[in-house]
């Protein structure tokens, strides 16, 4: 009776911390992201597939007040990407490479969120070659914004 009592205390303990490690592991990306767009836009279309391929749900919702969204989410003009992304308590504009995302909500800093200005070519739902590093901002309501990562 010990080895049956060993054996099933060691296959509740295997079957605990399988449990542990895949509720540890769980994807970052189930989050659900609402992104916000200009309705002609393809790339932001491109963007939205390239996270439902890392495992994202995502609601794209076309607006003409994007700038305004952008800005009210603590991102000024001049770091505005082509697309304002929510995912949870967090913004994220323009063509963010995933790694960074995923490095966001790992380590959940103070920060409103992360954007890569502009459009540049090769980043996530940009056509063409990359260029050089992208240069990835956290932003913080009424404070400049800061080189978050560099990809």
């Amino acid at each position: 009776m010990k080895k049956i009592f060993g054996l099933t205390t060691l296959a509740s303990a295997g079957a605990a911390a399988v449990l542990a490690m895949s509720l540890n592991a769980a994807p970052l990306s189930a989050e659900t992201v609402t992104l916000y767009k200009n309705p002609q836009c393809g790339c932001c279309e491109n963007y939205a597939d390239y996270l439902r391929e890392n495992g994202f749900t995502v609601d794209v919702k076309p607006t003409h007040d994007l700038e305004q969204i952008s800005k009210d989410a603590g991102i000024s003009e001049a770091f505005q990407g082509c697309h304002t992304a929510f995912l949870g308590d967090y913004v994220v504009s323009g063509h963010v490479p995933i790694d960074v995302v995923n490095k966001m909500l790992d380590e959940q800093p103070q920060i409103a969120g992360i954007t890569l200005p502009g459009m540049p070519l090769g980043s996530p739902g940009m056509g063409g070659e990359k260029q050089e590093p992208f240069k990835v901002y956290s932003v913080e309501k009424d404070a400049a914004p800061t080189v978050y990562a560099v990809e």
